[in-house]
């Protein structure tokens, strides 16, 4: 049995201990559907006893030098290293990634964590000149003091992790709510590795909790000053909404429909590779997937032969399986979705030149030509195994159709003139585009986020350092200061 299946409990002031609800989870396999463990879920008063816990071993926290920070900080990367099978094991188990994709997400998370074991020695301040005759001006950089996390289904031990550990190397509390399909690895397996680290009792906590229980109060106590929440545009549109009633701080990453542009003089076999990766990694679970591939038609018809032969040839299955490359959907409602996004792509006139089926939560890929921009598959993103494929004639005319969305995440274009091609990108809106590669990307020292319907804020690197402090400003009038309305001394009184 795997080692982390046994954290089905909530973690809570430094406890490991089961949820006051009457209510429980099952948490089961995306591929069989067997159960793996199940929650007895929290209640609002194990919630509020969570964000107590944080805000009182956050001042513990603080007074912790910062070396030793970096050093309880650097303690979780090795526990992730000499745990990396069973870590593995378990993104295959509980969310059904492949053996690539959690590969892929447990380099991730480990990056991360490195670049936030060098928050402690980055929380500088600044000696700044006043106006004011003897005054000095000092700036200090300070933890916000707690931070709500809650965290997605499809890449949860990294998207966990992306907001956790900055917020923590930063000097914060944390209170994280992991997506019900991924408690652990999204949740109490992000405990275990701080725990093991020896962080202080109570400054991370974990929370499984029924929303219909807790209502907006994860978001809305008192206590956390910035939730940082990454998910669907509609949750995301509800908890910008909460926190900012409650005048804090949301950090929103929510969804894209990204655009990924093949000009003419592309190495279209190199673009090829780049298009498949885009769209088909982790199922096409991910946030910067290429929605809309878009071709000059004078490759448009090649493309497609090469895009369709090569995609029919993906291997769809069991997730434990070293050959797989497309695993299932995370849950039978991401399936049926799908499968009502992919009917309506049809029924609007979309061409599927290779029609996905589905078994259970197993879903094979569909692939829409001739695509015309206004339809609902090129508007709407397709979160699964699907994609569009569309042609244009001009560089204006892709730009366009590529701004022709309500999201701006990610984005890429293929060009064998570089300059050009990073020209053109700033004419797309979008929090990222990348030059002859894939629309998927993410790096710790880079600032991560969207514009438009994708989201608020910046994460990773000193981007993250700023969304999870604060500046505090204390002045030092080092003489005496005139002040209007001074009563004049009365001689021989």
């Amino acid at each position: 049995m795997n080692q982390f299946a046994a954290l089905n409990k909530q973690y809570i002031g430094g406890v490991w201990r089961d949820g006051a609800s009457q209510k429980t989870l099952t948490d089961r396999n995306p591929y069989n559907g067997k159960p793996i463990t199940e929650f007895k879920l929290a209640t609002l008063a194990d919630l509020d006893a969570a964000y107590r816990a944080a805000a009182a071993a956050q001042k513990v926290w603080a007074a912790v030098n910062p070396f030793e920070k970096r050093a309880i900080l650097e303690k979780a990367i090795t526990f992730v290293e000499q745990n990396e099978g069973d870590i593995t094991d378990m993104i295959i188990e509980e969310l059904g990634g492949t053996r690539l994709k959690a590969f892929f997400e447990i380099g991730l998370v480990k990056n991360i964590i490195k670049e936030s074991a060098t928050f402690p020695l980055r929380m500088t301040g600044e000696i700044l000149p006043s106006t004011v005759e003897g005054k000095e001006n000092r700036l200090y950089r300070i933890p916000v003091g707690v931070v709500g996390v809650i965290s997605p289904f499809n890449f949860p031990f990294f998207l966990s992790m992306r907001s956790v550990a900055p917020a923590l190397g930063a000097g914060n509390g944390v209170v994280l709510k992991p997506h019900d399909d991924t408690a652990i690895t999204g949740g109490t397996l992000v405990a275990r590795i701080f725990e093991a680290a020896g962080i202080p009792k109570g400054l991370l906590n974990v929370v499984i909790a029924d929303i219909a229980e807790i209502g907006n109060n994860f978001v809305e106590h008192p206590i956390p000053r910035v939730i940082s929440f990454t998910g669907s545009e509609g949750v995301g549109r509800r908890i910008g909404e909460s926190a900012g009633r409650c005048l804090k701080k949301a950090i929103l990453e929510l969804g894209g429909n990204s655009a990924f542009i093949i000009l003419p003089d592309a190495d279209l076999d190199y673009a090829l590779n780049a298009a498949v990766f885009s769209r088909f990694t982790h199922q096409g679970q991910i946030c910067m997937s290429a929605n809309r591939i878009l071709v000059h038609r004078s490759l448009y018809q090649q493309f497609l032969e090469k895009y369709v032969q090569r995609v029919s040839g993906l291997k769809v299955g069991d997730p434990r399986d070293p050959q797989t490359d497309i695993g299932p959907l995370m849950n039978k409602a991401q399936a049926d979705t799908l499968a009502r996004q992919i009917q309506k792509g049809v029924d609007e006139g979309a061409k599927p030149v290779l029609r996905g089926k589905a078994e259970g939560n197993l879903v094979s890929p569909t692939i829409f030509a001739d695509v015309q921009p206004e339809m609902y598959v090129a508007q709407n993103e397709l979160f699964g195994p699907a994609v569009c494929v569309m042609p244009f004639d001009t560089e204006e005319e892709a730009i366009a159709i590529a701004n022709n969305s309500p999201y701006g995440l990610s984005g890429a274009i293929h060009t064998r003139n570089l300059e050009h091609g990073a020209e053109l990108a700033k004419e797309i809106d979008s929090g990222m585009i990348h030059v002859n590669d894939g629309t998927i990307s993410d790096e710790p020292t880079i600032a991560f986020g969207g514009e438009k319907a994708s989201g608020i804020g910046r994460l990773n690197g000193r981007w993250a350092l700023e969304e999870f402090t604060t500046l505090k400003w204390i002045s030092v009038q080092r003489t005496h200061r005139h002040y209007p309305f001074e009563v004049a001394e009365v001689s021989g009184s």
